[in-house]
């Protein structure tokens, strides 16, 4: 299982606000983590090393619509590309978030669909 290191969008939400507690107002702040992401292209890069590494090829032409979201069962489909044109779905899911560390399984399909007739 690969973990992948990324920095998450963090927003921190801090109210101070002096003047008020002199008046007898409270004030509060927040802090609120957003989910970490991989980009599409990280997770193509990504995903491609992986593949490499476990069939001991080269890095395949892999490509991926979005983001991945680091939410635990979250899943989306990139697709490889073979040097004839022909296409083979690949499934990635979220196994596991650790801070900005999102986790993930990768599963290419069976079957390939062959290259479109010229």
């Amino acid at each position: 299982m690969s973990v992948i290191r990324l920095s998450a969008t963090t927003s921190i939400l801090t109210a101070v606000a002096a003047g008020a507690l002199l008046a007898g107002c409270s004030a509060s702040g927040s802090a609120e983590k957003s989910t970490p992401k991989l980009s599409a292209d990280k997770l193509a890069t990504t995903v491609a090393e992986r593949l490499a590494a476990t069939t001991g090829r080269p890095k395949p032409n892999i490509t991926c619509p979005k983001e991945l979201e680091g939410k635990v069962d979250t899943t989306t489909r990139c697709k490889l590309t073979a040097d004839d044109g022909s296409t083979l779905g690949v499934t990635v899911t979220v196994t596991g978030v650790d801070g900005d560390n999102i986790k993930f399984d990768v599963k290419a399909d069976n079957t390939p669909t062959p290259a479109p007739k010229s």
